[in-house]
């Protein structure tokens, strides 16, 4: 049992300690997670690839992202909200994503709702519910993260008013954690502080 504090990587810097269970979780740590991600189309990306990892370990969808893109158009909204029923069979028996029909038919939904939104909206929406982060500590261990907050339950409940789909708090948080609107690198974490 680990006490859930930022363990040593193989370079002997500190990091949480779900970053250094595989390479691909260490690059993504270091480099994406917690960064600040702007634009419709990248968030909408995130939205996605958050509600197709509920209930998967989010390894199984950072392995697969590159058949995600391909398979939904590099997430570009106007490109997935013109997809048919034959885009649509397509995605249900392409190996390379997970193949789970009602996340696709969210993340097709999704993309038809946002198509009418102004530029900017989705972006604009999510940030509003960014905290102002003298509020919160840094964590010390993983005890310390929630997996759901106040802002998360608003934000999620925002996303569904308008329409969007497979948004529920946990995701919406898990959201907010990886596109940087909230810092959950732990305290003594080498990426904490990073760029």
């Amino acid at each position: 049992m680990t006490s859930g504090a930022a363990v040593a990587g193989p370079d002997g810097a500190l990091r949480c300690p779900w970053a250094l269970s595989t390479d691909d979780y260490v690059s993504y740590h270091d480099e994406e997670w917690g960064r600040p991600v702007h634009g419709d189309d990248a968030l909408f990306e995130r939205i996605s690839l958050e509600a197709f990892q509920s209930g998967l370990s989010w390894i199984t969808i950072l392995r697969r992202r590159p058949g995600f893109r391909t398979a939904f158009a590099d997430f570009r909204i106007e490109k997935v909200a013109a997809f048919t029923d034959t885009d649509r069979e397509r995605l249900l028996a392409d190996p390379g994503i997970i193949r789970n029909r009602a996340k696709i038919d969210a993340t097709l939904s999704n993309a038809r709702v946002l198509a009418d939104w102004a530029e900017g909206d989705l972006d604009e929406l999510i940030w509003s519910h960014a905290p102002d982060p003298a509020t919160r500590p840094a964590p010390k261990t993983l005890a310390d993260v929630p997996a759901v907050t106040e802002r998360s339950t608003a934000l999620s409940k925002a996303l569904k008013k308008r329409g969007l789909r497979f948004v529920g708090p946990t995701t919406a948080y898990a959201l907010m954690q990886a596109c940087g609107l909230v810092n959950d690198h732990l305290e003594t974490c080498v990426a904490r502080s990073a760029p």
